[in-house]
């Protein structure tokens, strides 16, 4: 992370990093998401359920090992998490040589990932804003001390194709991640002073503070809107899935079996035993 990068980090609470992905890689991740999609959209009403602590109810896929809710309709979205165990294709974005330089320089304590979610937003659909640094959101603080950010929570966005405003672009309240009074305004991410909507290629990826108020437009445009996000925090932050909020990462053992000890470490709370 440059020089620049972290100022503009620390001043408006988000950064647009160009080119994260190869061509390669993004060809590879869309493949991946839009297999997964056809699975999660001909499972999603089906048993076994789970019910999340926060009241939200998944399915839970035995044989893909990942939690999907949602619909797959206009102005709908379908969120799938854990998105690790169904397919090795997305093992590219598991101890990301480039991801985990940022990530470094912005979680103080060991660092692990504790949200993983592919979101497919469908025409209509909007991701109404949240987040800011209200009391009602002290879990995902956002600090500086000892010369250093320190965040609970970040989050990266992987893009697998071209995303602009039409399209149902990320949005963005820059600064409010510092802010401390509740937002007055609804959370409608059209319409709200001040937003942001940040115009990205595929293989560009967005970086935020959990802190920062986002959200995303509505997406008005005929394509299906789909993002890779992976969060990161100190080990001691469990999963902030919905599916499976403030329990262990649910990885599967056939996927730790794939994986090499230090990105196994990826998902490991509390300190590592040597």
């Amino acid at each position: 992370m440059n020089e620049i990068e972290l100022y503009e980090f620390d001043r408006v609470g988000y950064i647009v990093i160009e080119d994260m992905l190869s061509a390669a890689q993004v060809a590879s991740l869309a493949t991946g998401v839009d297999r997964l999609e056809e699975h999660a959209a001909a499972h999603v009403d089906l048993p076994p359920r789970k019910v999340s602590p926060w009241g939200a109810e998944y399915h839970a896929n035995e044989e893909l090992g990942y939690h999907v809710q949602g619909e797959r309709a206009e102005g709908k979205t379908l969120i799938i998490e854990d998105f690790w165990n169904a397919d090795p294709a997305f093992d590219v974005l598991v101890d990301h040589e480039r991801t985990m330089s940022y990530i470094q320089a912005l979680v103080v304590s060991r660092p692990t990932v504790n949200n993983s979610e592919i979101r497919i937003r469908y025409k209509g659909n909007a991701s109404g804003h949240h987040g800011g640094m209200r009391p009602e959101n002290q879990k995902y603080t956002y600090e500086f001390r000892n010369g250093r950010i320190d965040c609970m929570m970040v989050r990266m966005i992987y893009f697998i194709h071209d995303n602009d405003a039409d399209g149902g672009a990320f949005t963005v309240l820059p600064g409010t991640h510092k802010s401390n009074v509740s937002c007055p305004y609804d959370s409608n991410p059209d319409t709200e002073p001040g937003t942001i909507s940040l115009e990205v290629k595929a293989g560009d990826a967005i970086l935020f503070t959990e802190a920062l108020r986002h959200g995303g437009r509505t997406n008005i445009s005929d394509r299906v809107r789909k993002t890779l996000h992976v969060g990161y925090g100190p080990y001691w932050l469990q999963s902030q899935n919905i599916a499976t909020m403030d329990e262990p990462p649910f990885i599967t053992e056939s996927t730790r079996k794939r994986w090499r000890a230090e990105q196994q470490t990826l998902f490991q709370s509390w300190p590592v035993k040597r």
